[in-house]
C-alpha cells in the first residue's frame, strides 16, 4: 500500500513537472505565462491542503488494525504532501519575484 501511495505522489510529482515545463514552453508572453502558472500552482496549493486536512482528520480508517497501518501511510503521505506544498509554495513565489 506504501508503495502505491509513493506512486501517487510520484504521478503526482510528473503532473506538476510537465505542466510547468509545458506552460514555459508555449508561445505566450512572460507575464501572461507567469499568471498562468501562479494560479495553476495556487490550485494545487489548495488542493494539497485539502488532501493533508483529510489525512489529518483520519477519513476512510474502519478498525483498530486498519487505523495502524493507515495511520502509518497516512503519516508518509502527509510528509510528502506537505513536502509538495513546501516545493509548489517556492515556485509561486519565484514566478512572482519575476
Amino acid at each position: 500500500m506504501s508503495k502505491s501511495g509513493g506512486s501517487f505522489f510520484a504521478f503526482l510529482i510528473g503532473i506538476l513537472t510537465g505542466g510547468i515545463l509545458g506552460i514555459l514552453y508555449a508561445p505566450d508572453k512572460g507575464t501572461n505565462t507567469r499568471d498562468k502558472l501562479t494560479f495553476q500552482l495556487d490550485k494545487l496549493k489548495k488542493q494539497l491542503e485539502g488532501f493533508i486536512n483529510d489525512m489529518i482528520e483520519g477519513k476512510d480508517i474502519i478498525d483498530n488494525e486498519a487505523k495502524d497501518q493507515g495511520e502509518k501511510i497516512v503519516k508518509e503521505a502527509k510528509d510528502k504532501a506537505e513536502q509538495l506544498l513546501d516545493d509548489v509554495n517556492g515556485l509561486i513565489s519565484q514566478i512572482k519575484k519575476e
